[in-house]
């Protein structure tokens, strides 16, 4: 055995219990789809604002009825409760994993131990926020006293949200007393449908009927693109499942009957080969992805005391992307090293045609996946219900509403992650 070999064999063995070992405690860690559910849960809520001006009241009710539901607000109480349970039980497995590190770790900024505060603080933002639309839905629906009853744990807390609770339960009350700032601290604090029914409430306790026709104008505005968003969100990835799973099923017949002539057996007798062996793949791929991007490099960023969990929104966007491109640069550095004796490549390679029928295989390919993905989705929740982790940005990207640190985010994601995902997997 080489010494080449016997050090890929050493790293290998270090990678597979490294990145075993995260594998095996992401088991515990919560994923963040119930965030993606209670987005598309709020623009319902806005969407039932939508009055149809124009068309007849008739007309408007049988559509509302047959894309929000015959009584959407109670739908998403039952979603925000859902949740919120599963948010609390997440909080609490969170606090038991952090006691369990405190007790093994000696030092309290280890990765770990951060890492475990940064998902604790993210859940109780979390149920803090639901607790305060929990009760302005409650409220909505009549039950004023358990809508109080909701807000007030939060209003004995300190910070922004036991103001907001502070204010939501005062503007509620029989005989309030509102704060001189508190149109400020429902303006700031809190978005889309549930702002205006806070304002709504707000400017009637006030006794301001200009404010609240204002407000009902906005709002109506905001309606109607939203209503024809949820149209989109609902409408377009059903037909489009529905398309592919068509195609899918045209494919899969076509192959049995039509064999080596069918659209699924096309190149199937062209070979693609390459001047590297299978130790050069095992080389680029141990090295420069798992062992430099998994391990070497957050090694080092956390040795230079950088921290993704304290820092703002814009710097933690700086971070991910610094962190992406060391990991591609060290990859690639890898992939470089490992083949630069077999170049250049041969003839023919990385051809592009601009007039071809890549497009439609593209399309066609999109198509056949989406009933694939919804049906993936729907058996990872059954297996995993709600656990198993997630991408770590994902709950970040939800929330955030800064046009840069989003821009920093979608060329991470959007950008530079597939070139180097492409050239590495793909191109190597």
């Amino acid at each position: 055995m080489t010494i080449k070999r016997a050090v890929l064999w050493v790293l290998t063995f270090l990678v597979v219990v490294v990145i075993g070992s995260s594998l095996a405690n992401s088991w515990n860690e919560p994923q963040v789809s119930g965030q993606l559910q209670l987005y598309q849960s709020n623009l319902l809520l806005e969407a039932t604002e939508w009055e149809g001006e124009g068309f007849a009241d008739t007309d408007v009710e049988r559509v509302r009825r047959a894309l929000l539901g015959a009584d959407p607000v109670e739908a998403v109480i039952e979603e925000y409760e859902t949740v919120q349970k599963q948010a609390e039980k997440s909080l609490a497995q969170s606090r038991s994993q952090l006691a369990e590190t405190v007790a093994v770790v000696s030092e309290a900024d280890s990765l770990q131990y951060r890492k475990l505060q940064q998902v604790i603080e993210q859940q109780q933002q979390l149920l803090n926020r639901l607790t305060l639309r929990l009760g302005i839905l409650t409220a909505q629906q009549g039950d004023i006293e358990a809508a109080i009853a909701t807000w007030q744990p939060l209003t004995e807390t300190a910070g922004r949200y036991a103001s907001v609770a502070q204010v939501l339960t005062e503007i509620w009350r029989e005989s309030p007393v509102v704060p001189s700032d508190a149109k400020a601290i429902l303006d700031t604090q809190l978005e889309g449908w549930f702002r205006y029914r806070a304002l709504e409430q707000l400017y009637k306790v006030q006794a301001d009927p200009q404010a609240v026709a204002l407000l009902a104008q906005q709002e109506q505005a905001v309606a109607e693109a939203t209503f024809v968003k949820v149209i989109t969100i609902g409408t377009l990835p059903t037909l489009g499942s529905l398309v592919g799973a068509v195609l899918l099923i045209i494919l899969v017949v076509q192959r049995f009957v039509q064999g080596k002539a069918a659209v699924l057996a096309a190149n199937a007798t062209r070979a693609w080969s390459v001047p590297w062996d299978g130790e050069t793949i095992w080389q680029v791929l141990v090295v420069g992805f798992f062992f430099v991007g998994q391990i070497l490099i957050p090694f080092i960023l956390s040795a230079s005391g950088l921290s993704f969990a304290t820092t703002s929104s814009r710097m933690r966007a700086i971070y991910s992307m610094l962190y992406y491109l060391l990991m591609a640069g060290g990859g690639i550095a890898v992939l470089i090293a490992s083949v630069r004796t077999h170049l250049p490549l041969p003839e023919g390679w990385f051809r592009f045609k601009l007039f071809d029928k890549w497009p439609l295989w593209g399309w066609g390919g999109y198509l056949c996946v989406l009933p694939l993905m919804i049906g993936v989705s729907l058996l990872n929740q059954q297996l995993w219900q709600g656990q198993g982790g997630s991408n770590p940005l994902l709950q970040t990207v939800l929330e955030e509403s800064d046009g840069v640190a989003l821009l920093l985010f979608f060329l991470t994601a959007s950008i530079a992650a597939p070139l180097f995902e492409e050239v590495l997997f793909r191109g190597l």
